[in-house]
């Protein structure tokens, strides 16, 4: 390797670790004082570098948080989400999707639910990255709903609109941490009922059957 690209390699990782110093300062902000807004400064100073190098990296304070929401996608295993979608059978997509959410959530629960409270108080303390992460889960689910339509997997009596919106309840941050933290329960039964309770809300139930039970079975 020549002296000029080996430089470069070493800037580039230099980079790169500066990077996951801020964005891991922002994860300790959140989890120290979770009541407070994240601001610029506090991260700068936490990462130990100056202001100025965190806007630019990031190239301003929503750039900060949408790459927060991107880590947290990379780390959490939302790759799993976009498998999902990939899946040719619609119910499977559903099933597969909501059972990987379940697991994205669970592996930074403490931070998503700052992020969800900081946010539902104040949308700019986010700089505005929650709502456009909750917008582009409400296109997916209209999505998923549209293709259970096509495969002709919906209840008659429902709209697409109307499943995309109770997909987009049960899929949310809010449905599976009120299981997690409310119920103490462990994330395989969360994604399990959760699961059943949309098969059961916007599903045609299997012949023979009035729809999927969503009770634990104590036989």
């Amino acid at each position: 390797m020549g002296a000029r690209k080996y430089e470069q390699r070493l800037r580039a990782e230099a980079a790169e670790e500066t990077r996951r110093h801020i964005l891991d300062a922002v994860y300790e902000r959140l989890r120290v004082a979770p009541a407070q807004p994240v601001s610029v400064e506090q991260v700068a100073r936490t990462a130990r570098v100056a202001r100025s190098t965190v806007y630019l990296i990031f190239g301003s304070r929503a750039g900060l948080f949408d790459a927060v929401a991107r880590d947290l996608m990379d780390r959490g295993g939302f790759d799993r989400v976009v498998t999902a979608v990939a899946q040719p059978d619609a119910l499977e997509h559903l099933r597969d999707g909501i059972r990987a959410s379940c697991a994205y959530f669970a592996a930074y629960r403490d931070v998503h639910r700052v992020l969800y409270s900081t946010a539902a108080l104040d949308p700019e303390a986010t700089a505005g990255a929650v709502q456009r992460s909750e917008a582009n889960r409400a296109g997916g689910m209209a999505y998923l709903a549209q293709r259970l339509a096509e495969q002709n997997l919906l209840r008659p009596d429902l709209t697409v609109d109307a499943a995309a919106h109770i997909l987009f309840v049960l899929t949310s941050f809010d449905a599976f941490d009120l299981l997690c933290t409310g119920r103490d329960l462990p994330v395989d039964e969360i994604a399990r009922l959760l699961v059943a309770t949309a098969e059961h809300a916007i599903c045609r139930p299997p012949p023979g059957r009035t729809g999927p039970d969503p009770t634990p079975d104590n036989g």
